[in-house]
């Protein structure tokens, strides 16, 4: 079991930078695949950002590819997204989510724990 808590939202301008962190509890956090996915309103939970378990791997959506930055500490057992350069339709609630299994994945029907999410606003 893992249980995941997103910290780090908040209302930033266009342009500017958020990091967005992710706790995680359990021992054998290093054991899984951590990724981002985001919803804003109306709309569908997409992916956005996924790092393997040992960090050695990363996939970035191409809405964010160059702007964000995923990466993770396994000691500490977190997660986080370090987002730049900031536009209005990043404006969203940003997910932290798990698997236990090797694979970074783009749907969200393949990641069994998530946490409640951080809000994300972007002013233009």
């Amino acid at each position: 079991q893992v249980q995941l808590v997103e910290s780090g939202g908040g209302l930033v301008q266009a342009g500017g930078s958020l990091r967005l962190s992710c706790a995680a509890s359990g021992r054998t956090f290093s054991m899984y695949t951590m990724v981002w996915f985001r919803q804003a309103p109306g709309k569908e939970r997409d992916f956005i950002a996924g790092i393997s378990w040992s960090a050695g791997s990363t996939y970035y959506a191409d809405s964010v590819k160059g702007r964000f930055t995923i990466s993770r500490d396994n000691a500490k057992n977190t997660v986080n997204l370090q987002m730049n350069s900031l536009k209005s339709e990043d404006t969203a609630v940003y997910y932290c989510a798990a698997r236990r299994y090797s694979g970074i994945l783009y749907s969200p029907n393949d990641y069994d724990y998530w946490g409640k999410g951080t809000e994300v606003t972007v002013s233009s």
